[in-house]
């Protein structure tokens, strides 16, 4: 450093922080020698904090406001220079500017496929992404833990340790959720909850908190997700047959629109006598077995009659009509057993029932004795 700006540096006594790029968490003021005089004018701006190290120990913070330095505001900073006897001026100081604001956009990833048992897919790999915000909470356990010596501090330096602590808990939050792949869309805020809780108890550990953890997605291996897609379309698709035959009318169609644009007039002509002979045997095979309009259908059958017999005091059947009229004619039924059938009053001798009639009319007579 030259001689001018050692003079110049023993006349500066205001010392703030007003450059900040957006990414930096602790910025050192520079002076020559670390030489501070009796009555400088701090300023802390809101947003910030500034700290006094001693000899490499952590003394005062001042929060934001304008002081004056002297005894009565840095008590331990006194008591470490053991200024019993009044302020020594110039004395010897580090003073950290801390940014206190919150730093946004932060992003996380999980590296590595996180694996887990889903119940409807089974053993599957995820992968998630997303956002955080965190600020300094603590300037003190800051500096100490993290910082250290380091004259410029930004979020780069601790963005990657941040994202491996954001994405252990995030993946132990989402295996121990049991919530199926399918429905993790809706339960992206309750994880980003729930395993901020958890990563903010750890982060608290350097000075740090999470102010915010955003799950913008959660994804599965693409073959995964390419039969996820198929199945979706198969569900919109819906009936297989009749989207067959619309895709051969949309086929018939173009060509028809288009005779020349798939090749020569022959093959265009070909093409759609193929289309349409596949179209005709599609709706010649949709309309086989349905009658054709016009056509007459004979109604169905009358149900036979049903008959009981009475044989050997005891109810008998149902017999239908030529169960019936064979009984009559082997000689189990005369016409002075009794039946009925559905519709009659009661049982009655069946040579006096009308549909009987028949039954007995070509019965021959009795044999006339011999003798």
């Amino acid at each position: 450093m030259s001689l001018w700006d050692r003079l110049t540096g023993e006349f500066i006594d205001v010392i703030d922080w007003t450059t900040d790029d957006g990414d930096t968490m602790v910025w050192r003021f520079e002076r020559y020698g670390n030489e501070i005089k009796h009555g400088a004018k701090l300023t802390v701006r809101e947003g910030q904090a500034a700290v006094f190290v001693n000899e490499g120990q952590i003394a005062d913070v001042f929060p934001p406001g304008l002081f004056q330095l002297e005894t009565n505001n840095l008590p331990v900073l006194s008591t470490l220079q053991n200024w019993d006897h009044g302020f020594q001026s110039p004395f010897k100081a580090e003073i950290y500017f801390v940014s206190l604001k919150q730093f946004t956009d932060l992003k996380w990833g999980t590296k590595n496929p996180v694996m887990l048992r889903d119940p409807d897919f089974g053993p599957t790999r995820l992968r998630a992404f997303g956002t955080y915000a965190m600020r300094v909470e603590d300037p003190k356990v800051f500096l100490k833990e993290i910082v250290g010596t380091d004259g410029e501090f930004t979020t780069g330096e601790i963005q990657g340790q941040l994202r491996n602590i954001i994405v252990s808990r995030f993946s132990n939050a989402i295996a121990s959720s049991h919530i199926p792949v399918l429905d993790l869309a809706a339960n992206y805020d309750d994880l980003g909850k729930f395993a901020g809780v958890k990563i903010g108890e750890e982060l608290g550990e350097y000075g740090l908190t999470l102010t915010k953890l955003l799950v913008e997605n959660v994804s599965l291996p693409p073959e995964v997700e390419k039969a996820m897609d198929r199945r979706t379309q198969m569900g919109v698709i819906g009936d297989m047959h009749k989207y067959t035959q619309f895709q051969a009318a949309e086929s018939m169609r173009a060509v028809a629109e288009n005779p020349g644009g798939g090749g020569s007039d022959a093959a265009s002509a070909g093409i759609g006598a193929g289309i349409g002979m596949a179209m005709g045997g599609m709706m010649g095979g949709a309309m086989q077995g349905q009658p054709q309009s016009g056509a007459a259908t004979p109604p169905p059958l009358p149900p036979r009659q049903q008959w009981h017999v009475a044989i050997d005091g005891a109810s008998s059947g149902p017999f239908d009509q030529g169960t019936v009229e064979g009984m009559a004619r082997d000689g189990r039924l005369t016409k002075d057993s009794l039946v009925w059938s559905a519709g009659m009053a009661g049982w009655e001798r069946a040579g006096t029932v009308a549909a009987l009639s028949g039954a007995f009319a070509a019965t021959p007579p009795p044999l006339p004795p011999q003798g």
